[in-house]
């Protein structure tokens, strides 16, 4: 961490050094400290950074390369997703219920009991969405919220953030609903940050991050 660019609160929200200096090892690491104002963070989203650290460290922002995104067009819909739209049991709605949404993205799950998101975090992603920044699509089954995603919306990109599902499929079903399975977005790249598994097996791929980067500067 000795070699890490260092932010104070006081400097300009948009005072992020290069993101070809992110570190190689930890892939992706930018920069530390500064703080999550509404402005800083969307300094941030503008220029393919992010912030993710655990509590009890400083804030960590990051800028991977290459970055795990979904195109709607690739977005893998299973057979088990396509048997819950036909069945028509759980609804969907968008921004109706941000704070809870974020709420259940933090709450412990069985294989991973701690949270990254913090109660400054939580804080800070509700600042966003009351300036129209940042938005959720909400899974409901009956009037029980039961899947959903949250994240910052940058011109046709949307930063997806977090999602959960308490019932099968809640979770593919927002993402189907982010991307436009369910009614016109305008969301032409989905950001997921990281890749694993379970994100290829819904079609996500490696995008560099100079790419990634132009796909920001994309009018919505």
């Amino acid at each position: 961490m000795s070699r890490l660019p260092w932010l104070s609160a006081d400097d300009p929200p948009e005072a992020f050094p290069p993101t070809s200096t992110a570190l190689k090892n930890p892939s992706g690491l930018l920069a530390g400290g500064g703080d999550l104002s509404p402005q800083r963070l969307m300094a941030a989203y503008a220029r393919g950074i992010f912030p993710w650290y655990s509590p009890g460290e400083p804030v960590l922002w990051w800028a991977p390369d290459p970055r795990e995104v979904i195109f709607p067009e690739r977005f893998h819909a299973s057979r088990s997703l396509l048997r819950t739209l036909k069945r028509g049991h759980l609804t969907i709605s968008q921004n109706r219920a941000f704070d809870a949404v974020v709420s259940q993205c933090a709450a412990p799950r069985a294989r991973s009991p701690g949270t990254w998101i913090t109660p400054s975090m939580r804080a800070a992603y509700g600042a966003l969405h009351q300036l129209g920044h940042a938005h959720s699509v909400e899974i409901w089954q009956g009037d029980a919220l039961v899947g959903g995603v949250y994240g910052v919306r940058v011109g046709q990109v949307f930063c997806g953030e977090s999602m959960f599902s308490r019932v099968s499929d809640a979770s593919k079903l927002a993402l189907y609903a982010l991307l436009g399975g369910a009614a016109g977005t305008g969301i032409a790249l989905l950001d997921c940050q990281m890749p694993s598994p379970h994100l290829r097996n819904l079609g996500s791929c490696a995008l560099p991050r100079a790419d990634f980067e132009r796909w920001l500067q994309t009018p919505a």
